[in-house]
Formats: structure tokens, C-alpha cells, sequence
């Protein structure tokens, strides 16, 4: 049991025998305390549980809770690799109770793990307590038996714990280890208390107060017991090692480095080697939680640790990026403890890939640089500021790798000079931004920007999340304070919201906190990498500072995602039913709907549509995963990424890959890969549907595709399909029969309209008459029939013309029909014989001015016109008349 995993288990194990809830490690990106840039303690987790704002079906937990300490205040960075127990990456083990058991049975579980489970030796352990806390004393000395002369009292904060200036609080005890004199150090709370002889291994808060004020303190209706033991540290004691490094797990992430570079772990590669180990681990974690490295925040503190690892990768002499061939060993030791490891192994190796590829380019660069500066530099000199920053500035060589290079030969850096360039530089980018309309309007994102720094954007992973409330803009200026009914603009350090971008609508939902609630309708990109959220305070008042509560509406977000990932799948489709020259032109991702539009010469025929629509939906119908990776862009267009239309990519891109290729030139390979930096359907399955509704022309060359995915594309089959089922009982047959019902009618209807323009043609023609009957008249020598029909449809007038033509053998027809809205047609006809004579042209601009009409068109034996005014039909028959004689 002296293996990591196997002590990690068996400390599980042990507190769910004794009744507590074993709860997964939560991400470390905290979703639930805005002011952790990384989740650094086992209870972060269960903070709201705590203070009573969050209830869940257990009352007792342990955990194995993964922990970060690289950024802000909790900052482990630059002692790792050099001490015997600095990590940026550690698992903290520990059990909880929410108002369930207290100090007795805390004491009581942790002793008996210890010493009966682990069987460390009692005569080894020692604890402190905090120095007014004589109920923890006694129970030390009753339940475990230790002398009064190791059981420390400790006046100081080590031993008070508190979640903040209020709020739960409470003594603490921990519990130490001797590992003997032959180590130099004493007992906590001694002068030597700095030493390596006593390790603390474990300890136990007890939350028994709540601070209500700087002066007021009460206890708590139920206190509870918060605990946390470091794996590395206890599995470096049940191992018989002192330093943390000499663990199996680490030994083994050493080894692998050790084998891939070629170079012993000992004397100045020790510490290399270390560091490597120590930082695969928590990039490696970091990436899988969703964090990927940027230039802000929480990605810029991920790159950071990535390239003070690969800093020392370059020192053991690595030529080609390492630390995704170390990846393996990694998964190997911790994938099964922690099932993301696994699903984001290719993510992960793709990313330190990429990122130590990039990097080496920096490295050799700078390290020219600052060779060439720090020349003259010896033992206790500091390199100014001004020339860190200019290789941080100009060449990407962050301040912390400049330290760590120096560091060996005893030579500092000058950070307040570096920090004083750094505000140089803001200020002159601030004097130089400047513009009118809409430039002028971002000058205000820039100027929170630069105060707050950019947006972290969370909603890869999460739809909830709390945040502070970093900037209130109403009506383009900064407010302190926003009322009941205000509609303003909201930026939070971080959020689950997206920022409409890419086609994809932004996300709605609610933010709210102490006194306080907003609706937000819409959220956008601003500036450089902030996101705003555009809100309606629906009641109280919100201000600056504030903690917030950030809720993104699941079901809007749910049905975005869907399309989104369907857009992909028919552009893919598309490409393969069209060809390869379909390009994406644009897109709209909304919640109701989705549209994109491709380049396409014509429209598609209704045979295509349909064979789009089975692609994609043989797709969908696998449910494979949709898997997320991060290149550099060249390499990913490379592969065979699709790069969309209007898009602005940086150096690194996200890329998106769904699906397996069933047939063509693709078969088993992936189906759809594009850039893409949206939200998108963990499988394809959940797309449940993607129904096409049309193809229609946007502009020359481009056309557009609306289509519908899961709820309204079922709810659009339905509606179709009562709409077959109603055609079918009003046709009287079953709905298969439809069409075949429908085509018999259409032939029906069809012989009914000859019948009937057979029937109209005869009279017109005056009951079908020879030569019109007695209704022709002689003008000039010239046979005329002239008639106003009605009844009868302007298409139909040429065919009556032709019928009187041929009836009159020689002579002239014209017909003036009259339409339901008063306008009338004529057309005028004259036979072969007399075109030499008189022109159906001429002769039917007569007859159109007659009814307001402006001349008309045809050929000399056929012409037709209309005009606005049918009261004038029998003058236009007089006219055309005047006009022959």
C-alpha cells in the first residue's frame, strides 16, 4: 500500500467505511470562488456548503481534491525543482463534515488512519493546536494518548483559520512528523521551526466560529471540520523518503525524462528534471480542465509554467520538444484516478507540442539577448529592468525565465524597474488610442481592459460560474453603482458566457449576488478579451466589487451548441455531395435555427438537399465524441482544417474534429475538422437531428441553407406530417397514397382546363361558328373580328386569336379580356396574307391607348398590350377597327 495510487485509495476507502460520501476532485478552475485563479485546497469545492448558500444529500465527504499553486497570492513557482517539497501541481486529501461530526471524531479518524492504517509509528507523530483551543487538547490526550510535551500550543494565525475577513472560521490542529535528529530543525513553534526534521503531514480545521465583524465573533449553530493532507508528503513518509521527489510517481515521471533526454537526474540536472516532472503535471491538468495558454490570466500562468519546463528541457540538452513524449508515462501513472487525463490526452499532447515547438524559436532568441546583456554581470549584480522588459516586450521572454536563467549564476533582476517599464508602456498605448464614431466608443473597453485585464472565459466547460464584478458601463460611461431597471453593460473577471463571434449568437441568462439580480439579453466581444454582458437589473443594486452569480441559460445555450456542430457537418456534406469548392461565405447560430452560406453556382436540386441531410444525419446517428485540439494554425490547415469565411486567426487556433468518414477518399478518417473557437455538442448524438428546409440565392455564386436541428427539427416533421395526414383524409386515402391520389387529380384538373378553354375559345368565337358567324365584319376588304370576352384568362387570349385566324382564313382578330381588377389584355392577330399590308404591332398600340396603356409588343401576325382602364375594352375593339380601315 505504499504506492501513490494505492494510498490514494486506500485513504478513500477508509472514510467511505466510516460513512462519508467519496466526491470527485473538482476542476481546477474554481467555479464557485472568483477570487482563486486556480483551485489551491481541498474545500474550495465545498465553500458554499459551508457558509450555507449551497445543500447537498451527503453530510460527510472526502475527496481527492487536484490543486494548483502557480499564480496569485498562493505562488509555489519559482521553488519548484529547488526544495524538497514545493509543487505547482499536488492532490490534497481530505474528509469534511457539514455539521455532522466535530473536533472529537475528526481526531479520532485521523489518528487511526494514521497510525493503525498506515501504521506510522505513534512515537513519531506530534500536534499542534491553537493556543486557547483546550477542547482540541484534551482529545489529543484522550484519544490518542500523546504526552502533554508534544502536543504544541501555537498563539499564532498557523493555527486559526479563516475563510476571510468574515465569515466561518476557526483553530486548527496539525499534525507533524519527526523524522529524526540526524535532520536539522525543532518543533513548530521553535526557533528552528524552519528545519526538515518536523514535516507537518495533515490538518485539521475546525469550523466553529463566524467573524461578524473586526470585533465580533459567534460561534457557529453547526460547526463542521474541514481537512487537508498532502499526498505527496504523506506517500514520501509511508515510502521511508524525505523529499517528495523520491516517490514512486515521481521517480517514474523522472525516469521517462531521464530516458528521453539522455541525461542522469544528479548534480546540476537534479533540479531540471524536477521541474520537468513537476510542471508535465500540471500543465498537463490544466489543459484538460479547459485552460489553454494565452498572453492573460490563467492561460498566461499555464504558459508560464509550460516554458520554465522547456527552459529546462533546453539546459539538459533536449533538441526536439519533449514534454508530450513524457505525456505517456504521465496517463499511465494518473489516468485512472483521474478519467480526464485519458479523454484529453491527444488535446494535451498537441498543446505542450505546439507551445515548446513556438517556444524554442523564443528561447534561442532570448538567451542570445541576455547573454549578450548580462556578460558583464557577476555573483549579487541585477540586471536593470529595462532590458527584462524589452526581452519580455519584444522577443516574448517572460521576467520569471529571465530569473531562472540568471539564477544559477547568483544574478538578479531589477522587477521594480521592470514593472515601472511595463506601466510606460501602458500609459503611451493609452495616449495613442484615440478616434471617432465607433473607435471612440472602444476606448472605454480599452481603458477597463487595461485596468482589469481580459475576460477568462469558462463556458467550454461550465454554464455556471461566480465571478467579480470588475466594470458597470451605462450609456457609454464607467458607473460604480447600477439601479433596479438600468440597462447596462456588465464585465466579470471570468464568465461561462460566450461573446457572440463566428456566426455564434451571444449567450443570455442571469447574473445575480447579495441583493441583487440581473437578466442579461445578450453578450459580446470588446476590445481585446473582454466579454460584455449586456443586462437589465431586475431588482436591487448592483456595484463594482461584487461577487456574482453567472447562470447561462441552459436550454438557449443546449440548442446553440446543436446547431453549431450541425453547421459543421453539412458544410462537410455539402463539400461532398457539391464539391470541394464549397466554401463557407457566412453563418448565424441562433437558438431557433441555423443558416450558412456556401459558394455554389446554382441551386441544388431536391436530390442533393436530401443527400446533405443523410450525410450529416449518418453523423449525428454515431455519436462519436467531438474532440478539441489546439495547433498552430499553419500546421491545421495543413492537416486539412477548414478555415471559415471572415474569421481572424491567431498564431494558435482551436480545432474542432466530429465524426468518422464512412465512404470516399475520407473513409475512417475524421469527417469534419475546422477552426473554430465556439461552443459545440459533446457527441454528435445530442444533435439528435439536423432537418434542411431550403436552398435559395444570396448574391452571384452564394447560396444560403436554413436548416433545423434536435426539438425543432422533430417538431417541423411532425408538423409536416399532420399536414399529410389531413391531405390524406380530406383525399379520402391512406397518406402513402397521397402523391399517386394527388397525381390523378392533377391530370383530372388538367383535361377539365382544356375541356374548358375548348369550351371558352367557342364562345368567344360565337358558338364556334364559321368564321365567327355573323359577329366578323368587312372593313376596307379586310374580314375583322373584334370581341370582349370575359371569363377568360390573358394567357388564354393567344389561343382564341389563333382559333379566329383560322376561322376567318384571311383577316384580323383582336380579343380584349378584362381582369377582376378592372385591367385589361388584348391581343391582336393577323393572318399570313395581309402582314405585308397591316402589322398586329401597330394595330395593338391603337387598341392599348384606347385602355391607358403605352403601346405594346409582338410580331406583325401576333401582338399583345394591357392597360389600367377595362371600361375602355369595347373602345379598344373600335380603335383597333379605326386603325385597319
Amino acid at each position: 500500500m505504499s504506492g501513490v495510487n494505492e494510498i490514494r485509495s486506500a485513504f478513500l476507502d477508509y472514510f467511505k467505511t466510516n460513512g462519508h460520501e467519496v466526491v470527485a476532485s473538482s476542476p481546477l478552475v474554481p467555479r464557485n470562488d472568483p477570487t482563486l485563479m486556480f483551485t489551491n485546497a481541498g474545500m474550495v469545492q465545498f465553500k458554499n456548503v459551508f457558509t450555507g448558500l449551497e445543500h447537498r444529500p451527503y453530510s460527510t465527504a472526502a475527496t481527492s481534491q487536484k490543486c494548483v499553486r502557480a499564480g496569485g497570492k498562493h505562488n509555489d513557482l519559482d521553488n519548484v525543482g529547488y526544495t524538497a517539497r514545493h509543487h505547482t501541481f499536488f492532490e490534497m486529501l481530505g474528509n469534511f463534515s457539514f455539521g455532522d461530526y466535530f473536533k472529537e471524531r475528526a481526531i479520532e479518524l485521523a489518528w487511526n488512519l494514521l497510525t493503525r492504517d498506515f501504521a506510522i509509528n505513534k512515537e513519531r507523530l506530534l500536534v499542534t493546536v491553537y493556543h486557547t483551543d483546550d477542547d482540541a487538547f484534551d482529545l489529543w490526550r484522550k484519544i490518542a494518548g500523546i504526552p502533554e510535551s508534544r502536543i504544541i500550543r501555537i498563539p499564532t494565525n498557523d493555527n486559526f483559520w479563516a475563510m476571510g475577513d468574515t465569515g466561518p472560521c476557526g483553530p486548527c490542529s496539525e499534525i507533524f512528523y519527526d523524522h529524526g535528529d540526524h535532520i536539522w530543525g525543532g518543533p513548530p513553534g521553535s526557533a528552528d521551526e524552519d528545519g526538515d526534521r518536523f514535516i507537518e503531514i495533515w490538518n485539521l480545521v475546525f469550523m466553529q466560529f463566524e467573524q461578524i465583524t473586526t470585533d465580533e465573533r459567534v460561534d457557529l449553530p453547526r460547526p463542521s471540520i474541514d481537512t487537508g493532507m498532502g499526498l505527496e508528503r504523506i506517500a514520501a513518509l509511508l515510502q521511508g523518503q524525505h523529499d517528495n521527489y523520491d516517490i514512486d510517481l515521481f521517480r517514474r515521471l523522472i525516469s521517462a525524462s531521464e530516458d528521453a533526454t539522455g541525461v542522469p537526474a544528479e548534480g546540476k540536472n537534479r533540479a531540471s528534471h524536477r521541474v520537468i516532472a513537476d510542471h508535465l503535471r500540471s500543465a498537463s491538468f490544466l489543459i484538460a480542465d479547459g485552460v489553454l495558454p494565452s498572453n492573460e490570466g490563467r492561460g498566461y500562468v499555464l504558459r508560464r509554467i509550460m516554458r520554465r519546463a522547456m527552459r529546462h528541457a533546453q539546459l539538459l540538452g533536449a533538441r526536439d520538444p519533449l514534454m508530450f513524449r513524457l505525456l505517456p508515462t504521465l496517463v499511465a501513472e494518473m489516468g485512472r484516478a483521474y478519467p480526464e487525463l485519458q479523454r484529453a490526452e491527444a488535446l494535451i499532447s498537441e498543446t505542450l507540442k505546439l507551445e515548446e515547438t513556438r517556444f524554442r524559436k523564443t528561447l534561442e532568441r532570448g538567451l542570445s539577448l541576455l547573454d549578450e546583456a548580462s556578460a558583464e554581470l557577476g555573483e549579487g549584480d541585477r540586471l536593470d529592468g529595462e532590458t527584462a522588459f524589452k526581452l519580455y516586450d519584444t522577443y516574448g521572454f517572460p521576467l520569471d525565465l529571465t530569473q531562472d536563467a540568471l539564477r544559477q549564476r547568483g544574478v538578479d533582476v531589477d522587477t521594480a524597474g521592470f514593472s515601472e517599464a511595463m506601466e510606460r508602456q501602458k500609459a503611451e498605448a493609452r495616449k495613442h488610442w484615440s478616434g471617432s464614431g465607433d473607435a471612440a466608443t472602444e476606448t472605454i473597453w480599452f481603458e477597463i481592459k487595461d485596468k482589469a485585464g481580459a475576460t477568462d472565459f469558462l463556458g467550454y466547460d461550465t454554464e455556471t460560474a461566480e465571478g467579480v464584478i470588475q466594470a458597470l458601463v451605462r450609456d457609454g460611461k464607467q458607473v460604480d453603482t447600477a439601479q433596479a431597471g438600468d440597462l447596462v453593460d456588465v464585465v466579470v473577471n471570468q464568465t461561462p458566457f460566450y461573446g457572440e463571434s463566428g456566426g455564434q449568437m451571444g449567450d443570455q441568462g442571469k447574473i445575480s449576488g447579495e441583493g441583487y439580480q440581473l437578466e442579461v439579453s445578450d453578450t459580446q466581444k470588446r476590445g481585446e478579451g473582454l466579454f460584455v454582458h449586456r443586462a437589465k437589473v431586475v431588482s436591487g443594486a448592483v456595484t463594482t466589487g461584487a461577487v456574482a452569480q453567472l447562470a447561462v441559460d441552459h436550454s438557449r445555450r443546449a440548442k446553440i451548441r446543436a446547431n453549431h456542430s450541425a453547421t459543421h457537418l453539412l458544410h462537410e456534406a455539402l463539400r461532398e455531395v457539391l464539391g470541394t469548392h464549397v466554401a463557407q461565405k457566412g453563418s448565424l447560430v441562433a437558438p431557433e435555427r441555423l443558416r450558412f452560406d456556401v459558394s455554389h453556382p446554382k441551386p441544388m436540386t431536391a436530390e442533393e438537399l436530401a443527400e446533405v441531410e443523410t450525410m450529416a444525419n449518418e453523423i449525428i446517428l454515431q455519436n462519436s465524441a467531438v474532440t478539441t485540439r489546439l495547433m498552430a494554425v499553419d500546421d491545421a490547415i495543413a492537416e486539412g482544417a477548414m478555415a471559415l469565411f471572415g474569421e481572424k486567426y491567431g498564431d494558435e487556433v482551436r480545432v474542432v474534429s466530429m465524426g468518422t468518414a464512412m465512404r470516399g477518399v475520407k473513409a475512417n478518417r475524421p469527417y469534419s475538422v475546422e477552426l473554430c473557437g465556439g461552443t459545440h455538442v459533446a457527441a454528435t448524438g445530442e444533435i439528435g437531428l439536423v432537418r434542411v428546409l431550403s436552398d435559395s440565392a444570396v448574391s452571384a455564386g452564394v447560396r444560403r441553407i436554413e436548416a433545423l436541428t434536435g426539438d425543432a427539427a422533430r417538431q417541423h416533421l411532425s408538423e409536416q406530417d399532420e399536414k399529410l395526414r389531413q391531405a390524406a383524409s380530406l383525399l379520402k386515402v391512406q397518406p402513402g397514397d397521397v402523391p399517386s391520389r394527388i397525381e390523378a387529380l392533377m391530370d383530372e384538373r388538367r383535361k377539365l382546363e382544356r375541356e374548358l378553354t375548348e369550351a371558352r375559345k367557342k364562345l368567344a368565337l360565337g358558338g364556334g361558328g364559321a368564321a365567327g358567324g355573323d359577329e366578323s365584319r368587312d372593313i376596307g376588304g379586310v374580314k375583322y373580328l373584334g370581341k370582349v370576352v370575359t371569363g377568360v384568362a390573358p394567357k388564354e387570349l393567344k389561343g382564341l386569336v389563333d382559333a379566329a385566324k383560322a376561322s376567318l382564313g384571311s383577316g384580323v382578330a383582336a380579343f380584349v379580356a378584362v381582369s377582376e381588377d378592372g385591367k385589361a389584355s388584348i391581343v391582336v392577330g393577323v393572318t399570313e396574307d395581309l402582314t405585308s399590308r397591316l402589322s398586329a404591332v401597330d394595330l395593338v398600340r391603337a387598341g392599348s391607348e384606347a385602355i391607358g396603356g403605352k403601346g405594346g409588343g409582338g410580331r406583325p401576325d401576333m401582338a399583345q398590350a394591357g392597360g389600367p382602364d377595362g371600361t375602355k375594352a369595347s373602345a379598344a375593339v373600335d380603335a383597333v377597327a379605326a386603325a385597319i380601315g
